[in-house]
């Protein structure tokens, strides 16, 4: 019997299949499918490991593979298996909508360790496994918060996520969202790194976006700001001509509004608990997955 917030046979049947073979010697492998539902049950839920329910196995069994997985990559691993699948056969919209969306940082998500970490100048990640010195929570009037910035295909399934403090401004992390669009494709080519067009809201409208839209051949759907026009119309002529823009094309990018929607569902995601970036970034692994199955 499936139950709430565990996999179905049909979707536990296309996971199986991508999981990695472990080699390891030592006792025999605690069953996937009962870890891996241990894990969504977490993220659907928020509760804490420890109350995990006794029939996903031991909690600390279920954690640790989580640990391990989040932070080897085997969640964004599967994550690129199951869009593979989806790319073979022609699910995948090309057109994607991008924009960000700020959730709470629980009190439980502080007091991850950083003394004795160091940062190499300008990188602001850890030397050893990647980690965001400040871990993605930023401090501001309203408290600790973490910034989901996001890219959905057409369908309104995650294509690209970054994480950062609350407090950063969304157009300084567009390019980093965009880069991380990697899309393998079935057999042998390069992947897909290129969407035929971005739908972002005002707020992205930038001669600095605008401008690395255009040289990456991505058509840009952005309305111009107030501000913006206001200055083009003062400077006369030499305010050159506006920014194309296409009304139509801009109503479908309300699906990253869904797509959020669709990920908030999931009360690990909704508030953050996790005290690690990596932890985190877990969790939206999971529920991605899912998303996509």
């Amino acid at each position: 019997m499936v139950r709430r917030h565990e996999l179905t046979d049909e979707q536990w049947q296309v996971v199986v299949a991508l999981l990695p073979v472990s080699g390891a010697r030592g006792r025999p492998r605690v069953d996937d499918r009962r870890v891996v539902n241990g894990m969504l049950y977490k993220a659907k839920t928020g509760i804490a490991w420890r109350d995990l329910p006794e029939r996903y196995g031991p909690w600390k069994t279920v954690y640790n593979r989580f640990w391990r997985w989040s932070r080897n990559g085997t969640l964004t691993l599967l994550v690129g298996r199951v869009r593979v699948i989806a790319e073979a056969v022609a699910e995948l919209d090309r057109e994607v909508s991008v924009d960000s969306s700020i959730v709470r940082a629980h009190q439980h998500a502080a007091g991850a360790r950083r003394a004795g970490w160091s940062t190499p100048a300008g990188t602001g990640f850890y030397e050893a496994d990647g980690e965001p010195a400040d871990h993605a929570i930023g401090r501001s009037r309203g408290g600790p918060t973490t910034k989901i910035h996001l890219a959905c295909d057409g369908l309104g399934r995650p294509l690209s996520i970054v994480l950062t403090g609350g407090n950063v401004n969304d157009c300084t992390v567009f390019t980093r969202v965009l880069a991380g669009i990697r899309m393998p494709r079935p057999g042998r080519g390069r992947p897909w790194t290129r969407p035929r067009r971005a739908r972002v809201d005002k707020g992205y409208s930038s001669k600095a976006i605008r401008g690395y839209l255009r040289r990456r051949g991505i058509a840009a759907t952005i309305p111009e700001r107030c501000d913006q026009q206001a200055h083009r119309h003062r400077r006369g002529r030499t305010g050159g001509r506006p920014p194309t823009f296409d009304p139509t094309a801009y109503r479908r990018r309300n699906v990253v509004e869904r797509c959020f929607n669709r990920l908030k569902q999931y009360r690990a995601i909704a508030t953050r608990y996790d005290k690690t970036a990596q932890s985190y970034r877990g969790m939206l692994d999971l529920a991605t997955l899912l998303m996509w199955l």
